[in-house]
């Protein structure tokens, strides 16, 4: 399998629909076979529901499902402990992560030699005062720290190999 895709997930049924058809006509396209992963998080909005409905019409969709919310690092975990694929992708499921991406990922991974990509949200939707502010303190923080140069380290959008 060419790429696994772990989504993990809190209350977003509204989405998940149109996030596993936009994945699935980008990587057909591409001719690569996938499997999408979600990680629900202990959703209370019949998220759990939707990711049952679209593993049926889809066999590459799979769920993980958890009684509570434990946090994203523990869904991350868990979907990573699932992972088949030669690259695995994690995104957000609130379609600020394009999955056009996801080809130019693969390819930075499989044929540049990359052991890790991260995207970057040069265009957030969030709420400019209580989400951007923070995230270019705390960016601009660790970089100085860690002498990593990233310009979003908290963006879910990372290919590994």
């Amino acid at each position: 399998m060419d790429i696994s895709i772990i989504v993990p997930l809190l209350d977003e049924r509204e989405s998940l629909g149109e996030l596993a058809q936009w994945i699935d006509r980008v990587l057909k396209a591409e001719n690569r076979s996938y499997e999408l992963i979600f990680v629900d998080d202990g959703s209370t909005d019949g998220s759990w529901d939707e990711i049952e409905k679209l593993s049926k019409a889809n066999s590459a969709v799979h769920g993980i499902r958890f009684r509570r919310n434990y946090g994203k690092s523990a869904a991350l975990y868990c979907g990573f402990e699932r992972a088949q694929g030669e690259v695995v992708i994690t995104m957000d499921a609130d379609l600020q992560d394009s999955p056009d991406e996801l080809p130019e990922l693969y390819r930075m991974i499989t044929e540049e030699g990359y052991d890790l990509v991260s995207g970057w949200k040069q265009h957030r939707k969030d709420n400019k005062l209580t989400k951007n502010l923070p995230s270019k303190l705390y960016n601009a923080t660790a970089r100085k720290i860690t002498g990593i140069k990233l310009h979003d380290m908290n963006c879910g959008l990372k290919a590994y190999r």
